[in-house]
């Protein structure tokens, strides 16, 4: 028998199609779905604490009467309707950029993406499941918030198409930007015990400087200049500009929405965590 007749044919590589690559990814935003609702702190403190807030805000500033009435009571509105676009820019930035951030970095810490990455399940459909547990909950996080709003409180939502329009591209932008920077920073903690201790506080801070808990123009010139670098504060005043009277564009720091700023500073931020996500992701351990 001649060697060419006796030689097995060799082992074809594995390849991992664009169909087979969205299947696993949409697999994994399943589990990765149903992981995040089985974690019940996860769930509170990025889920349900945006929901929370805008009931304590509504209910315990009730007493003030409305936001930018006039002199004689009449006109603004409700402490609701001004709270709710801040609790939702809260939201989008729990639902990103923290969720990711913790729960990245405990995975690199316990050795489950080390563990992944010796499976067959291809990089992409890793993200796709985490880019798309973050959008069914935010989304779902965003419905309850406007449920909220709306029923308990008698929020009055926008009429205007180009109102929504405005809110679905802040929206979306926000919340892609948000994700990826969450998995830019999960590269900070030095182990996955510390995952919360080094990223929530910092994230609570910003929060408080942004325009979400505080109006923005009560504060300081210098921690405006501070917050305006970041993305929170200008996902905060585009959901302003969506779901607020034009009226109030003048209480911003420029006196206008300035949407083409939100898109630009957002835009800027999404590349730079694209670009920091590319040189620094790994599936173990800085110490391992």
């Amino acid at each position: 028998m001649s060697a060419a007749t006796s030689t097995a044919p060799a082992a074809r590589p594995a390849r991992f199609g664009l169909g087979r690559t969205l299947r696993l990814g949409a697999a994994r935003v399943v589990y990765e779905t149903r992981v995040y609702f089985r974690a019940g702190d996860t769930v509170f403190f990025t889920f349900l604490f945006p929901v929370v807030l805008l009931g304590i805000f509504s209910v315990a500033f009730q007493g003030m009467g409305n936001v930018g009435a006039n002199p004689d009571g009449s006109g603004g509105i409700s402490q609701a309707s001004y709270y709710l676009p801040g609790m939702i820019a809260a939201g989008i930035l729990l639902s990103g950029m923290q969720n990711l951030g913790v729960d990245i970095a405990m995975e690199r810490g316990d050795g489950t993406l080390k563990r992944l990455a010796g499976t067959p399940l291809p990089v992409m459909s890793y993200f796709i499941g985490k880019m798309g547990q973050v959008l069914v909950t935010s989304v779902a996080q965003v419905i309850i918030l406007m449920l909220l709003a709306k029923l308990a409180f008698g929020v009055e939502l926008p009429s205007e198409p180009e109102k929504w329009l405005t809110f679905l591209w802040v929206y979306l932008l926000g919340i892609v930007t948000a994700a990826v920077l969450g998995i830019a920073i999960s590269r900070l903690p030095r182990s996955g015990k510390s995952a919360a201790a080094v990223i929530i506080p910092p994230l609570l801070i910003l929060q408080f400087i942004s325009g979400v808990y505080l109006s923005f123009s009560l504060l300081p010139e210098w921690l405006q200049t501070v917050a305006s670098v970041f993305p929170l504060k200008w996902i905060a005043q585009g959901m302003r500009a969506a779901l607020l009277p034009d009226s109030f564009a003048s209480a911003e720091a420029g006196g206008t929405w300035d949407l083409a700023g939100v898109a630009i500073v957002l835009g800027i931020w999404l590349v730079v965590g694209l670009v920091v996500c590319r040189l620094t992701f790994r599936w173990i351990r800085k110490d391992s």
